[in-house]
């Protein structure tokens, strides 16, 4: 259950389109066809999915304060290498855009011609990025997180581009006023695509909040417990 809310809440709570902006380059420049989108988007997937749980693990036993003491000893325990954070998480994106270029390359060139710079470009997508450095942030107990967490994220900028493209196909047959037309009317329907995903938010995290007001109540119950306890021991005293 805990896996299921994580992947459900990095698709429609923590996307990274319409939570964080996060990939808007990408976004906004191959959402004209439905076709690339998918492409690029499954791109997406697979890069997040790879470098998400390869990240956890640097940052686990290489980046972390006092990581490299747990695999090379005790005399490595004062060595804080987290200024490393952003070469290495970058240096396993750049790595792992490469190949899925090259794989694109081999077997799809009609997407690899139609995705042109944009498909190198996810080396340097501030979603790609943003997912690593969420997943160092929230401070995941093991690796599975880290993937379920990647392959949410990527899955939800998968959708976010796959709906805004076929939008965009669409309303080339609509009747948009002439200042609004292009990028205008493409950054409204994000905007109210955005709050429709914000409409999630209260379904995921309902049990959170009855949760919270549980444990405050047994929190107030049990201070006016030890008060009582406290008054009572006084007059003890007082007699």
């Amino acid at each position: 259950m805990e896996y299921l809310e994580l992947f459900l809440k990095s698709i429609f709570i923590d996307n990274m389109v319409f939570a964080f902006f996060l990939g808007m380059c990408s976004y906004l420049a191959v959402s004209k066809k439905v076709s690339t989108a998918v492409g690029l988007g499954a791109a997406v997937i697979f890069v997040l999915a790879i470098t998400v749980p390869l990240n956890f693990l640097l940052d686990k036993y290489i980046l972390r304060d006092g990581a490299l003491e747990s695999w090379l000893g005790k005399e490595y325990a004062g060595y804080d290498l987290s200024f490393l954070t952003f070469i290495l998480f970058i240096a396993t994106i750049a790595t792992m855009v490469q190949l899925v270029e090259i794989v694109v390359e081999k077997f799809s060139p009609a997407l690899y011609n139609s995705l042109g710079i944009f498909l190198p470009l996810i080396a340097v997508n501030c979603a790609i990025l943003g997912g690593s450095l969420f997943m160092q942030q929230k401070e995941f107990a093991n690796i599975s997180q880290a993937a379920v967490y990647g392959v949410g994220s990527g899955i939800g900028w998968f959708l976010a581009i796959l709906a805004i493209a076929a939008i965009r196909e669409k309303i080339r047959y609509s009747n948009v006023p002439a200042p609004l037309r292009g990028l205008g009317i493409t950054f409204i329907l994000t905007g109210l695509m955005a709050i429709g995903f914000m409409s999630f938010g209260g379904m995921l995290t309902g049990g959170d909040e009855e949760g919270k007001k549980e444990q405050k109540a047994a929190q107030v119950e049990k201070e006016e417990n030890t008060k009582e306890v406290a008054e009572n021991t006084n007059v003890t005293i007082l007699k």
